[in-house]
């Protein structure tokens, strides 16, 4: 499996804490069948992560990678970042200040939980412009989608991925998050599952049940497709496909 969403750039945000929290995420992860995870720690967050793009989250994810290494643990960390999206956040793609996974056409975009639609489509129409493909993070946990039918039809036809967090198809994040998440799945909208992890002991890397429920609730092959072939096409900045 491939992780798009995981807090693992340690001492950056809310995730691990220092680089043995790292690493044991990491190694809890591989445990449980990951093999990629991208370190995206929350940045342009106002007044908050700022965590933009500089030698500063390189040398970490350098250190973390080495750590792996050293200690034969077979996970490949790829760069990212889970973008708090602002009216900047296309001129700061553009700029290199915010990055996409892996150096990809696809940044990993999240909002506040209670932004209005009309702001969230505009903004995001300004980075399509760019050339990139957003990819919105856990989207059943946005008020606007729960509260509009069509939402996630609009984020579809402007050119959006959507990640749902795997906490939310097992009820972790209340019952609008959970209702959205499982419409998103049985319209076929969702592209990726991700761990959006923060830590080795609460919201961890573990993405098996994950997989395990979308394969006894749907089936095996969209398992597949949304924890393995779709993010892993994400980070080789390949052409996703629908299921």
């Amino acid at each position: 499996m491939f992780d798009i969403h995981c807090h693992i750039c340690y001492g950056s945000d809310d995730g691990a804490e220092n680089l043995e929290t790292a690493v044991e995420m990491v190694a809890l992860a591989r445990e449980c069948g990951t093999t990629g995870i991208a370190a995206t720690p929350h940045c342009n967050v106002p007044g908050s992560y700022g965590n933009y793009w500089d030698e500063t989250l390189k040398e970490k994810i350098a250190l973390l990678r080495s750590t792996l290494s050293e200690r034969k643990i077979p996970v490949e960390i790829y760069e990212g970042q889970e973008i708090f999206c602002t009216d900047k956040t296309a001129r700061l793609l553009r700029e290199g200040k915010l990055i996409t996974l892996n150096g990809s056409r696809y940044p990993l975009i999240e909002f506040d939980f209670y932004e209005y639609a009309q702001d969230v489509y505009e903004k995001l129409r300004a980075i399509t412009a760019e050339g990139c493909v957003p990819v919105v993070a856990h989207p059943e946990r946005y008020a606007f989608v729960a509260e509009e039918e069509d939402a996630v039809f609009k984020l579809k036809n402007i050119g959006c991925l959507l990640q749902v967090n795997k906490g939310s198809l097992e009820g972790r994040f209340g019952r609008d998050a959970f209702f959205a998440s499982r419409r998103l799945m049985e319209l076929r909208l969702a592209d990726a599952v991700a761990s959006d992890a923060h830590s080795p002991y609460m919201r961890t890397p573990d993405m098996r049940h994950a997989h395990e429920l979308i394969c006894e609730e749907y089936s095996y092959d969209y398992a597949e497709f949304l924890l393995e072939e779709n993010p892993r096409r994400i980070l080789r900045d390949e052409d996703t496909n629908r299921y």
